[in-house]
């Protein structure tokens, strides 16, 4: 017994001898920012930078393969913070946040056959496309709801989802888990969007849908910044170019482009013109009027707030200032 006790015993010290050894063999630093980048990160491990988790992202900003904006979830002080940290100084970058190119009616879209599946847009999705009459339409079944980490989106009654633009963190779960791909992340600063993914021709999409784009290139030929484009049917923004004036939302008959601006714009002009018409030609909307060198004034009825004449104004007697929405004009599908 006192045998097997003492061989037991020398055992024991020999490996923990040979732990001890090997811990200094292949002992390897570990930077400490990584640690104090990882507790000033937001701890959200949504893996929406790409890295497996926070402290994944800390050891990639440490090792210069990663930038704190890779976070969609951090906010301003927690970027400065983690700048500090590694010596740097800290440029705030535009956010983005998730769009929902579809918005049917309120009576909803026909369905070709009821559902009774699991409450799942995916799994909806196996089954000939899901219900809808409408075969790029959202589902409704509120799964990118439930993927999103913060709470960012709710349902509609008629089944369509909301995203709530303050807590929406562009961390793209929502983008991914659509199996109609009809989300996507724009930046924050663009409030005009396309409200359909219809790829169908014009006359299929009028017999399902009162608000589908029927590609009629009226948004195209008016946009005086070539960023709108009919592409497979469908009107599409590029927002490197979309400068949110609005025209489009104007002219879009069958409003598939809305303008989610949460107040409108309007077109002021001061004693400092002098009458060059510059501004009253370059309106597309005909609201401003007034002779040849004399002060020209601005229908606000009828201004959209394009900011067009502000450019064009030489002297600087043109702004924009906002006015209160219209509620008869704020088909908004953004809130917050």
């Amino acid at each position: 017994m006192l045998s097997a006790l003492l061989t037991l015993s020398g055992l024991g010290l020999i490996a923990a001898a040979g732990l001890a050894v090997a811990s200094r063999v292949f002992y390897v630093d570990v930077d400490p920012r990584i640690g104090t980048i990882t507790e000033i990160l937001p701890g959200a491990n949504c893996g929406a930078c790409g890295f497996p988790g926070c402290g994944g992202l800390a050891k990639a900003i440490v090792e210069g393969g990663a930038q704190v904006e890779y976070c969609t979830v951090v906010d301003k002080q927690a970027a400065i913070a983690v700048a500090d940290v590694m010596g740097a100084i800290y440029t705030e970058s535009e956010k983005d946040y998730a769009i929902i190119h579809c918005d049917f009616p309120a009576g909803g879209v026909s369905e070709k056959f009821k559902y009774l599946g699991v409450n799942d847009c995916r799994a909806a999705n196996l089954i000939s496309g899901g219900p809808k009459l409408c075969s790029f339409a959202c589902i409704g079944l509120g799964t990118c709801k439930d993927v999103c980490p913060f709470d960012a989106i709710t349902m509609t009654d008629e089944g369509l989802p909301v995203v709530n633009m303050e807590r929406c963190t562009a961390c793209g779960n929502c983008v991914e888990a659509c199996p109609k791909n009809i989300i996507d992340l724009a930046p924050k600063s663009r409030v005009v969007h396309v409200q359909c993914s219809s790829k169908d021709k014009g006359g299929a999409v009028k017999k399902i849908c009162t608000v589908g784009c029927i590609s009629c290139m009226a948004c195209e030929k008016v946009c005086p910044y070539e960023a709108i484009k009919i592409i497979d049917n469908i009107a599409q923004i590029d927002y490197d170019k979309c400068r949110s004036c609005g025209i489009c939302v104007t002219k879009c008959p069958t409003v598939s482009i809305v303008n989610r601006r949460d107040h409108d714009l309007v077109a002021e002009i001061s004693d400092k013109c002098n009458g060059c018409t510059l501004c009253a030609r370059a309106c597309p909307v005909n609201a401003i009027t007034g002779e040849p060198k004399e002060m020209h004034k601005v229908d606000s009825d009828s201004c959209i707030g394009c900011g067009i004449c502000v450019d064009q104004c030489k002297r600087g007697a043109v702004i924009l200032k906002k006015v209160e929405k219209q509620a008869a004009v704020a088909k908004v599908r953004v809130v917050g």
